[in-house]
């Protein structure tokens, strides 16, 4: 359908009118948005220039990276990365064995030739270029609905990419804000070596586990220090001894003093995704469904893998960062669920858009109208979208097979045409990914991994089953049990050089030798992507219909004198706030700062509480230094904000009024698990490491002298 164009949202007034609306720690900024709200940010304390912040390409954003899922910045002028232990986490798993344990030892770099290489397809990406492409994308995609609407977008994202990523070393991508309604071209330099230098011990890293997870008051020193390398002509290029220390255009300074209740406090990142602006049906579902199978579902692949490491201390190591992350996001799951129910955010948003769309009228609300009906079907098949995007993510020789099968394919159509994650720029993340397979695998896990998502799988309803998939796998437990046997038993790809002998025929588009995970792999894909041109069907109506949702949402924020800020989805963005503390529940009132008296009263001698020696002692010999607090006249650890963070912005800098680094994001609390969805400004606090605890740790305990001198430190 054609029909006339809307006014955009930000002539609505979005990037400014409504901006000084928001609470100050309430918002993940644009960077370009910053100088409307430059008045905020003085009053809020910030001694910068605040139109300095929407410069990419200058100090302090230009030193704020993403990499390993997170964020991280630069911190020296010979390119070191700090950034989260829990971010970092897979660059230290794949360089630890049975026998050289650097999760639970730690390991520090003496000089530069012993920094250790992350693994292949490790990345830290610097933002250089942050562009609105809005017309180029919607003019293409104008007067189409469906699939169509969806191809078009793609097919305008994929051409703006190819012209964007022309000269060599640069990752482009096309990030969607305001769900459809603007279109942003992003321009980031790929760096490709990046080495181990400093990581704490578990002990210290990950203080506390998943029982403190989420927690406050955490004693948790979650920090690592990486340095990125390119060739010697300044460029990115893989791993080689040859290579040089990258010179980034600018580092932060850590700041020699330290962060107190009401100071103001600023922190640059790449949040994954939040949802705030989802329809009232997305927010019921997410609290009845979504979040209860998540749950479940995360689970059951915890307890595989705890269960399969008790006696095999080899599995233990190969699925350490696996199964972090899988209780990451099991505990995040768990506190959202809570969380949204704590705030009763369904009925609240359902009120809220009942009066919404009482004031919407014409082809808005006809479109939003449209729009429900697109998202329950999608709703419907979410369980099934879940189990089988698990079956890929969460296993490494099946995901190999059915990459390579999927690479075959897209390539023998030309670039332009193949699905993205399979073109020609993509090629090396896969050798990567191929690469690094039995450094993270063993057969006995990944087959209790299938059982569990592919016998959840077979109890869906008939309607929701793929027929490939039951003819592949069988409707039966026993059935899927002897298939996996049988398939693990036969299959060669556990061999490194079996994968990159058969990538090698796959990106060219030919026919790989035959191997018993590669001939199922055949028989699936297929399936995957019929499922795919549907969901794209879906998609593409969302795309089409969800900025009518956008415009009635911002005509009724801005009659309410609210705020409407873009959802994240891991673009920059800078939010801003102060140091302060928390009060959860009745009687119970958390300072914003702790300290090392914290970790000796936790302190079992039992994991995930067994403080090492080294640390235990230097508390008892509390020779703390210029690193301790004055005020508390001892040594700090982590800090509390009210900064408005989500999953992605760990590893976040976190910048004082001087724009000096002070602390180091790495969690959220409890109460405010569920801020993707719901902002609620009683419990949103962000947890972070006060980078004293790191300069003493360094100085002190685990020392790296030359790690701080250059630090300037």
């Amino acid at each position: 359908m054609i029909r006339k164009t809307r006014p955009s949202l930000l002539a609505l007034g979005l990037a400014a009118a409504s901006i000084g609306n928001a609470g100050a720690n309430e918002g993940m900024w644009m960077p370009s948005q910053l100088p409307s709200i430059a008045a905020q940010l003085r009053q809020a304390g910030y001694a910068g220039d605040p139109a300095g912040l929407a410069d990419l390409t200058a100090a302090p954003l230009n030193a704020v990276v993403r990499g390993g899922g997170g964020t991280g910045a630069f911190v020296s002028a010979d390119g070191l990365v700090l950034t989260n232990h829990h971010v970092a986490y897979g660059v230290i798993q794949y360089n630890s064995s049975p026998e050289r344990n650097l999760i639970d030892n730690g390991y520090i770099a003496p000089d530069r030739a012993a920094e250790l290489p992350a693994n292949p397809d490790y990345r830290v990406l610097v933002t250089v270029g942050f562009d609105d492409v809005s017309k180029q994308v919607l003019d293409a995609a104008r007067g189409r609905s469906g699939r169509d609407y969806y191809e078009a977008v793609e097919a305008a994202r994929k051409a703006i990419v190819a012209e964007c990523e022309s000269e060599p070393g640069y990752r482009c991508s096309v990030a969607n804000m305001y769900y459809g309604s603007a279109f942003y071209r992003i321009r980031q330099l790929e760096l490709r070596d990046i080495r181990l230098v400093y990581a704490p011990p578990r002990a210290i890293g990950n203080y506390g586990d998943e029982i403190d997870n989420f927690m406050w008051p955490r004693h948790t020193g979650d920090f690592t220090i990486l340095r990125a390398y390119v060739g010697k002509d300044g460029k990115p290029a893989p791993y080689s001894p040859d290579n040089v220390p990258y010179q980034p255009p600018s580092h932060l300074q850590v700041a020699k003093d330290g962060p107190k209740a009401g100071d103001f406090a600023m922190l640059a990142g790449y949040p994954g995704i939040t949802y705030r602006h989802r329809t009232a049906a997305e927010f019921a579902d997410q609290v009845g469904k979504a979040l209860p199978q998540r749950v479940a579902v995360l689970d059951a692949l915890i307890q595989a893998i705890e269960a399969a490491g008790k006696a095999d201390a080899q599995a233990r190591t190969r699925y350490a960062s696996q199964l972090q992350s899988l209780k990451n996001n099991r505990k995040r799951a768990a506190g959202e669920l809570e969380g949204l129910l704590r705030s009763d955010a369904v009925r609240r948003r359902a009120e809220d858009e009942a009066a919404l769309l009482a004031n919407t009228r014409g082809q808005d609300a006809r479109d939003i109208a449209a729009l429900g009906k697109v998202l329950a079907e999608g709703s419907a098949l979410a369980e099934r979208s879940l189990l089988l995007g698990l079956v890929q993510s969460q296993t490494q020789l099946l995901r190999s097979a059915l990459t390579l099968e999927r690479l075959r394919i897209e390539s023998a159509k030309p670039d332009a045409e193949r699905e993205t994650g399979y073109q020609a720029r993509d090629l090396a993340l896969i050798e990567g990914q191929l690469r690094q397979v039995q450094r993270r695998y063993q057969p006995e896990v990944e087959k209790a991994l299938l059982l569990e998502l592919l016998g959840r799988y077979q109890q869906l309803p008939a309607s929701q089953r793929v027929p490939e998939f039951d003819a592949a796998f069988g409707t039966t437990a026993g059935q899927l049990k002897a298939r996996l046997d049988e398939l693990y038993a036969g299959t060669g790809l556990g061999d490194e050089d079996a994968r990159i002998s058969r990538f090698q025929g796959a990106r060219e588009g030919k026919a790989m030798q035959a191997d018993p995970l590669l001939a199922l792999a055949a028989s699936l894909v297929p399936a995957q992507i019929r499922l795919e041109q549907e969901a794209k069907q879906r998609e593409g109506e969302q795309l089409r219909l969800r900025p009518a949702y956008m415009h009635a949402l911002t005509a009724w924020r801005e009659r309410q004198g609210g705020a409407v800020y873009p959802d994240a989805n891991s673009t920059l963005r800078v939010s801003y706030g102060t140091v302060q503390g928390l009060a959860p529940r009745d009687a119970v009132d958390y300072a914003p700062v702790t300290t090392v008296a914290g970790i000796v009263e936790k302190n079992t001698g039992q994991v995930p509480f067994d403080a090492p020696k080294p640390l235990l002692d230097a508390i008892a010999k509390g020779d703390f230094g210029d690193t301790a607090d004055p005020a508390l006249g001892t040594q700090t650890v982590n800090f509390l904000t009210n900064l408005d963070t989500t999953g992605g912005n760990s590893g976040s800098p976190v910048l004082n009024a001087r724009g000096e680094l002070i602390g180091l994001n790495f969690d959220s609390n409890w109460e405010a698990v569920s801020a993707s969805w719901w902002f609620d400004p009683r419990y949103k606090r962000a947890v972070h490491v006060d980078m004293r605890y790191m300069r003493w740790l360094m100085e002190k305990v685990y020392p790296a002298p030359h790690v701080l001198r250059e630090m300037g430190l």
